[in-house]
């Protein structure tokens, strides 16, 4: 028996009674079971439960991941952001460094210059390291010259000028200060 699927054999002579043969009723049923097998072998028919679980569990992964992710990429922005400021200010600096020797000099119209770019750039997180009077930090000051103290009283070194201003970026130190200390 040749026919097409889904036909189903009748008695007689052709379509006149309309009703399908035993042997065609039984063929049928054989074949529908032999697809339920298949598909129940191949594993595609799953408890909807389970397969609602495992897409939850897919989607709660991959918002994780994508979370992570974004906080990366921001996080790097941010740092690429910082050090192009660093580099802005590290250009700067000789600028800086010009009005403070201009006033050093006795020139009157450098110093508003000179405190607008420090007052433009401070909320950024620049900082001005001028420690007169402060304890001597190797890590914020280069001492040029050393002085021993002339009483002998001093527990430690103390800068006492500041040849050179040092200056900060967002808490590291971009050019140490360069300072005249006196201590032992």
């Amino acid at each position: 028996m040749n026919e097409p699927a889904g036909v189903v054999p009748t008695v007689g002579d052709g379509a006149s009674s309309g009703e399908p043969t035993a042997e065609a009723v039984e063929e049928l049923i054989g074949e529908i079971l032999e697809a339920d097998e298949a598909v129940a072998g191949s594993g595609e028919v799953t408890d909807p439960i389970v397969e609602r679980d495992a897409f939850l569990a897919d989607l709660q992964r991959v918002s994780a991941e994508f979370s992570n992710f974004k906080k990366q990429t921001e996080r790097r922005n941010s740092e690429v952001v910082s050090r192009a400021r660093a580099d802005l200010v590290q250009v700067l600096l000789p600028v800086l460094d010009a009005c403070d020797m201009a006033v050093d000099q006795g020139s009157d119209g450098v110093e508003p210059i000179r405190a607008a770019i420090s007052a433009a750039l401070t909320p950024l997180g620049f900082e001005v390291i001028d420690p007169v009077g402060e304890a001597f930090d190797p890590n914020r000051h280069e001492a040029v010259i050393h002085e021993a103290d002339s009483d002998g009283a001093s527990e430690g070194l103390r800068v006492v000028e500041v040849m050179r201003r040092g200056y900060g970026w967002a808490g590291r130190v971009m050019r140490p200060a360069m300072v005249r200390v006196q201590g032992c």
